[in-house]
């Protein structure tokens, strides 16, 4: 199975089909399994749904063969980032993190990773992430490219290298990409982690998230972190976003092409300022993007004048969402400066949904003209 769609539908593995036996298996609902008598242990059966499901590992076998490594889910991408941050950091394995990244991960390492004696140093994502290596010595390194929202790139194949140069395991958030836009284990980073709720997913009905590893050794660690700490995805999340990904290479077309429309309307646009998205060629980090990342997504970002024009630009559309996730079949619309991130009062980050390109780019400038 090698292309795209094919790995997304099929994936997870069956095995050989039984006759009578359900095509779409439905989610495994318990907390204990049936143990047997003494004599009748098996090694590795299940026994307790903390530790482990049938519908996790259907899931994980499918996510983990995307990434290209094993892979170990979270009920939400943040508790995925904090099984990374807590279990390759210590008081002499500092992080350094993207300064303009998910503003949650650098409060999860500024106030609870710090205070421990922790050393938390940041670089921005598009940044000198060598120099910053060589200062911070870090023990992990945790990147996040495209950078959300600002849309920035980094190489991760360079900043892998001088990070194992100093003995550092190396994370990407590739949240925004999905596995199908970018595969970083095959860039050379340790680790892969992702919120699922997002696009991987898509319906926008679920919290979910995992780490994938180059080593099996790394995602047995992070395994046995999750049974420990209880951090455990519900069956029913996993199962529906398994059943998400099925859609995920098709969709994932449409939101590129939605958002590759709407960001050459958008430049034309008098009111609106700094479009980005990596996938239009005079993109600041088109080049770079370009080499490693497999295809584009439908997340981009715009600037208005202020607050007041997104105000009136989300009631003038009917067709944008004012939602703050991304990656879902409806186009939604997210002011960052209302979470912290430090940008302009005006910008934008726009997540183009399925909704036909033609009506949602209409929508749009229409929503814009009132202005």
């Amino acid at each position: 199975m090698n292309g795209d769609g094919t790995r997304c539908v099929r994936g997870g593995g069956h095995g050989a089909p039984e006759v009578g036996a359900p095509v779409h298996r439905g989610p495994v609902l318990t907390s204990t399994f049936h143990l047997g008598r003494p004599e009748q242990a098996e090694p590795g059966a299940d026994f307790y749904a903390r530790a482990d499901n049938p519908t996790w590992r259907e899931f994980e076998a499918a996510v983990g063969a995307l990434d290209g490594g094993p892979c170990v889910v979270f009920p939400s991408g943040m508790a995925a980032i904090a099984a990374v941050l807590r279990g390759f950091t210590g008081p002499d394995r500092g992080v350094l993190l993207p300064s303009d990244g998910y503003y949650v991960a650098r409060a999860l390492a500024d106030e609870e990773l710090a205070p421990l004696g922790v050393g938390v140093a940041y670089c921005a994502t598009a940044g000198d992430w060598i120099a910053a290596i060589e200062e911070s010595r870090p023990g992990l390194v945790l990147l996040e490219t495209p950078s959300n929202p600002g849309l920035e790139v980094c190489d991760v194949a360079a900043i892998a290298a001088a990070a194992h140069r100093i003995g550092a395991v190396v994370a990407v958030d590739n949240t925004t990409c999905t596995p199908l836009g970018q595969q970083p284990i095959a860039l050379g980073a340790d680790l892969v982690v992702a919120s699922d709720t997002k696009a991987l997913s898509g319906h926008g009905d679920l919290l979910l998230g995992h780490v994938s590893a180059a080593d099996p050794v790394h995602a047995e660690r992070i395994r046995a972190a999750r049974t420990r700490g209880g951090a455990i995805p519900g069956p029913m999340e996993t199962w529906l976003a398994l059943r998400g990904l099925g859609t995920l290479d098709l969709r994932l077309a449409r939101q590129a092409e939605n958002a590759r429309a709407l960001a050459v309307a958008l430049r034309e646009h008098p009111t609106v300022r700094d479009v980005r998205w990596p996938g239009l060629a005079d993109d600041p980090a088109h080049l770079l993007a370009r080499t490693q990342m497999r295809r584009w997504n439908g997340v981009l970002r715009f600037t208005l004048p202020d607050v007041h024009a997104v105000s009136d630009f989300l009631a003038r559309s009917t067709l944008v969402d004012s939602t703050t996730s991304f990656g879902g079949l409806r186009t939604a619309a997210d002011r960052r400066a209302r979470w912290g991130d430090a940008v302009p009062d005006g910008l934008v980050r726009l997540s183009c949904g399925v909704e036909d390109t033609d009506d949602l780019v209409a929508d749009v400038l229409g929503a814009l003209e009132a202005q």
